[in-house]
């Protein structure tokens, strides 16, 4: 379904260590263009930022989604950024997160609320088979029963009990050079999710762990995972 010319959705990017030693990806560029090219072919506007200052009332008033694409640590500088961000959910503004998003304020227990989670650990990249739980999700409805990929697979602490989950690693998929029976990693309702979905504070959330390579983000099948989650979050799709 295409969107509305009205729709309007943020991209924030910041990645911030005071001590700046946290890792950037290398992708947000390729990330930020193809978000762009999925806005203009679907009839939504993206416009892209890394500044903070831009967490305000007034700042955030247009936008219908923020879009944390491979933000990572400190995504605000002071806690009115903070409290504008958590009033935008709380009015009913969406959110989607992408791949290290979820590495994004780390100390803030609200946010990872929002998220869905917090990041833990990941194994390392390689290809690895995705169990597609919701066929009609808008996320989803393009893979199969199954989705083989390659990737950073995550693991997350602090998973929101509400989250619903679109995509879980296939554990019967061995890990080069990382033991799923190593203890604590985080699991939900026996899943070990990679994308989810849920209702949080008012808004609707969406994640997705998967986006690691610069050339994914040219990859047919990832672009319109992504692009569902958006347009899910949009509340373009009735579903779920």
């Amino acid at each position: 379904m295409p969107l509305s010319a009205a729709d309007k959705v943020l991209v924030y990017t910041r990645n911030f260590t005071k001590d700046g030693k946290g890792f950037v990806h290398d992708n947000i560029a390729a990330c930020t263009k193809t978000l762009k090219e999925l806005g203009a072919d679907n009839g939504f506007v993206t416009e892209v930022s890394d500044d903070p200052a831009v967490f305000t009332a007034a700042s955030l008033k247009p936008y219908k989604a923020l879009v944390f694409a491979n933000s990572n640590n400190e995504a605000f500088a002071n806690d009115d950024q903070r409290a504008a961000f958590k009033a935008y959910i709380q009015a009913g503004g969406g959110f989607v997160g992408i791949h290290s998003s979820c590495g994004s304020e780390r100390d803030w227990p609200y946010f990872q609320h929002v998220q869905g989670g917090k990041f833990l650990v990941h194994a390392p990249l390689q290809k690895f088979t995705i169990k597609v739980l919701d066929a009609v999700h808008p996320a989803t409805v393009h893979l199969g029963k199954t989705w083989v990929w390659s990737d950073e697979c995550y693991f997350f602490t602090n998973l929101n009990p509400d989250l619903k989950v679109l995509l879980a690693l296939d554990p019967s998929t061995p890990l080069d050079k990382f033991p799923l029976s190593q203890p604590n990693l985080g699991q939900h309702n026996g899943q070990f999710p990679l994308a989810w979905c849920h209702e949080a504070d008012g808004a609707r959330a969406f994640y997705t762990s998967l986006g690691h390579k610069i050339e994914y983000y040219s990859d047919p099948t990832f672009k319109q995972h992504l692009l569902g989650g958006i347009q899910w979050v949009l509340h373009t799709e009735k579903h779920p």
